[in-house]
């Protein structure tokens, strides 16, 4: 049993863990909203696994310091035949199970996946909003909606139109089916009646409940009408549903007040827009703040500072790093390396989830950065555990054996007791 370190293994397991990183995240761009969150992890950490298992693979074929020269002569075939199901599928179902875990609320709270858009269709609009900004910036926010949400879409002036009951944006087909009503809008004469809206809305929300969901509503207008509070807010209050309101270009001070009262009596925010071409970015913070929740994301919401899902994800990450090492051991099928690499696996998990957990902030490349330096954790100290836990390679022991009948002469036997599995 010796402690000792495969300098190339070492190299090539951050250049494995640099890759799996760069396809993860062209994976996580590419499929992040059109296949299910606990899915798109599962391959994310499976890839990873795989690259960093395949680089560790082929720098023990060229310098097998840790395997031993018989491992490369007799056991690479098995080692070959053992990469794909050790790492690549192990470590997909892992991570998805993880993140399933990951996504369950605790107690009673129900995950925000209904989304109703209340934009105000007024012809006051004509001079506020002269370029339809208000609309790009919800089609732009459907376009982004992840495939379980389900979205409706209601404008209104003097009274209140159902532009799109609740769908479920299950594709672009969908998607797009949904902008194509929007696109069909064309700004009326009518005046403004908040009240209304938000009563109408509560209808079409009850009628479309399911008890399985919560809903959020988005409210755009720049004008004000009398509305009685107690009475209008009464069951989003009770139903506990958020109501995000944003005051464009409000020149009176009446209308700010009011639309700022209905995001605080019913749990939502509210903000203050003077340029109509910066409402992209506010429904798409709006939308972020609902509640997103992934092992690989940041945390936003009402769970953003729980401490509940702080020590779920780190201890996720601990478990898939002890995978990863594990995997790595089965690999080289020898118990020795299998425990080096998961206790150095469970270490650089720990690290990993600490960084994701404190390091990510929303921002895309930020967040990417921090992705690759929880990546290179695992890739790195996994190999460097070694000069850690001791290991012992894969040779043959020769030993004397006295055969009966038979005085003075032995007999050599194979005895491969350091095999791993």
């Amino acid at each position: 049993m010796q402690r000792k370190l495969n300098p190339l293994l070492l190299l090539l397991s951050l250049v494995g863990g640099g890759l799996g990183f760069a396809i993860g995240e062209f994976l996580l761009r590419q499929w992040g909203t059109g296949l299910p969150v606990i899915v798109v992890t599962g391959i994310y950490f499976g890839i990873l696994a795989l690259c960093i298992g395949l680089a560790c693979l082929i720098a023990e074929m060229i310098s097998p310091r840790l395997s031993g020269s018989s491992w490369r002569q007799r056991y690479t075939g098995t080692s070959w035949k053992l990469l794909i199901p050790s790492t690549l599928v192990a470590l997909f179902l892992l991570g998805l199970l993880f993140e399933w875990v990951y996504q369950l609320n605790p107690g009673s709270a129900k995950p925000v996946k209904d989304i109703v858009l209340v934009i105000d269709n007024s012809g006051s609009m004509n001079e506020t909003d002269p370029n339809q900004d208000r609309y790009t910036a919800a089609k732009n926010l459907i376009n982004r909606m992840d495939r379980d949400n389900r979205v409706s879409v209601m404008v209104f002036d003097h009274a209140t139109t159902l532009l799109q009951p609740f769908t479920r944006v299950k594709n672009q087909e969908t998607k797009d089916e949904i902008i194509a009503e929007i696109d069909g809008l064309a700004t009326t004469d009518g005046g403004t009646d908040i009240s209304l809206a938000l009563e109408d809305t509560m209808t079409h929300i009850q009628e479309s409940h399911d008890a399985a969901r919560s809903a959020m509503v988005i409210m755009l207008s720049d004008g004000f009408s009398e509305t009685d509070h107690a009475r209008v807010l009464a069951d989003y209050k009770q139903q506990q549903i958020a109501v995000n309101t944003i005051g464009l270009s409000l020149v009176n001070p009446d209308g700010a007040q009011l639309l700022q009262t209905i995001a605080a009596e019913t749990g939502g925010q509210y903000y203050d827009v003077q340029n109509a071409a910066d409402l992209t970015f506010v429904f798409q913070k709006i939308y972020d703040d609902v509640g997103d929740r992934s092992l690989l994301t940041k945390r936003t919401g009402v769970m953003e500072d729980s401490v509940y899902y702080q020590i779920v994800r780190i201890v996720a990450m601990l478990l898939i790093g002890a995978a990863m090492g594990l995997a790595l051991g089965t690999v080289f099928d020898n118990r020795h390396l299998a425990l080096s690499f998961s206790i150095g696996g469970a270490v650089s998990g720990v690290l990993a989830g600490v960084v994701l957990e404190y390091g990510l902030s929303g921002e895309e490349i930020g967040d990417a950065s921090v992705r690759l330096i929880a990546c290179l954790l695992l890739a790195g100290i996994i190999a460097l555990f070694t000069l850690v836990i001791p290991v012992k390679e894969s040779s043959k022991i020769i030993r004397n054996v006295q055969r009966p009948g038979r005085t003075g002469r032995g007999q050599r036997e194979n005895d491969s007791t350091s095999r791993g599995f």
